[in-house]
């Protein structure tokens, strides 16, 4: 009688213990979040003070545990990790390395595991979702986005008398007219282009009307080396030859240095030399605009990070963070520290709209994404090959692209 009188008050214990603690009988779930914001930037200082309280309250039974890298470190630490299944739930990574990811069978394809993801992605850019989209399948959401505008130097412009180019007939013209030696007797270039590789090179072939790939990006040939890519490519390569453009080669004058000094009349840049200019050149005088229209039309490089679902990570608490980070309030949160949102909703906020970027996000509706296929690297070492090659005269732009569209398409298959 005195056990099953002991029996009873433990169930009853138990029973008062669950009604008063609820809770307690629920687990906390605890999501790793790999990302490169930079231990003592403002976004860093966002995402741990103010976003992330904010995501635990919201959700209380699912923790975040945020760990910074260095940008390189973090692609290195994935594919590390990867091996030893020590992967993080999610992570915020750069635009480029999702098809790396993918190819390695590591990432979670979104469209097809989660049944709202149709809604939820609709509420973003399409230009920005279109990193994500790998053979057919979404494997990430567009978390934060950018591209390059004209950024000329007034004074220089009205020196030369030379109006800001709107179409690539008077860019051409505009770079020549700003090229030759300025009143000290120094050399100064039209045109500043610091790399020949495909984030410096893609917005010229898009904006002449040509293509790197065809839509499914699977061929080359007849794409990078259409008569409209190598007439992209011959112009560049004649205006370098002229003297008008510069920045590439070793010993060149560093972008900002040689821009703020009034070397360089022009140039083809990211929001984040707004910021470099005002730190190292806060009087010089410059304007922007959008890179002049051609047969393509205006069409810039998009830049910017996604954030992805790894196939170990308990997926439901995922990707309730990966909506949250990607949700108006978030968004227009990370857009105080100068990111430009992905989402619609925040690009219509008073914030957004105040910031100093409202060019860009005009460049982002027309602007494209390089290739999201895993062979990227490789075919972006080969097209500064070309490059180089044809700047140099020892290839033709047509033979140099050619050559590029057979060992583009090896590298496709």
């Amino acid at each position: 009688m005195r056990t099953f009188t002991k029996i009873l008050a433990i169930m009853l214990a138990c029973m008062m213990l669950a009604a008063v603690c609820p809770a307690l009988a629920e687990e906390t779930v605890t999501i790793n979040f790999w990302h490169h914001y930079s231990a003592q930037s403002a976004e860093n200082e966002t995402l741990m003070n103010v976003l992330i309280p904010a995501f635990e309250a919201e959700n209380p039974g699912i923790k975040v545990n945020a760990v910074s890298h260095e940008w390189a470190e973090l692609h290195d630490k994935v594919l590390v990790s990867a091996n030893s299944q020590a992967l993080p739930d999610v992570a915020r990574c750069d635009i480029a390395w999702l098809p790396e990811f993918q190819k390695m069978g590591i990432l979670v394809a979104l469209d097809e595991e989660m049944a709202d993801f149709a809604d939820v992605s609709g509420q973003l850019l399409p230009s920005a979702m279109s990193t994500a989209v790998i053979g057919g399948h979404y494997y990430a959401l567009a978390l934060n986005t950018n591209s390059k505008i004209v950024f000329y130097n007034t004074a220089m412009l009205e020196a030369a008398g030379v109006e800001v180019p709107a179409t690539m007939d008077e860019w051409v013209e505009a770079v020549k007219q700003l090229s030759g030696e300025n009143l000290n007797g120094q050399q100064v270039w039209g045109w500043n282009e610091p790399a020949l590789a495909g984030w410096n090179i893609c917005p010229f072939i898009w904006s002449f009307g040509g293509s790197l790939t065809n839509e499914e990006q699977t061929a080359a040939s007849g794409f990078i080396n259409s008569p409209a890519t190598v007439k992209a490519v011959e112009t560049f390569a004649e205006l370098v030859k002229a003297g008008a453009i510069t920045g590439f080669n070793a010993g060149d004058i560093p972008m900002t240095d040689g821009f703020g000094t009034g070397r360089y009349a022009m140039m083809l840049e990211g929001p984040w030399k707004s910021a470099e200019l005002a730190g190292a050149y806060p009087d010089v005088a410059y304007g922007t605009a959008p890179i002049p229209a051609g047969e393509g039309g205006s069409v810039s490089v998009l830049g910017g990070e996604d954030i992805a679902m790894f196939n170990t990570a308990n997926k439901e608490a995922a990707w309730k963070f990966m909506q949250f980070m990607t949700s108006e309030y978030a968004e227009t949160e990370m857009a105080k520290c100068g990111q430009i949102p992905v989402n619609k909703a925040a690009l219509e906020s008073d914030t957004v709209k105040a910031a100093d970027y409202a060019p860009f996000i005009e460049a982002i509706q027309t602007a494209k994404a390089r290739p999201t296929v895993a062979a990227w690297s490789e075919m972006d070492n080969d097209l500064q090959v070309a490059m180089n090659a044809v700047v140099t005269g020892e290839k033709t732009a047509q033979e140099a692209m050619d050559e590029l569209a057979a060992s583009w398409d090896a590298l496709l298959k």
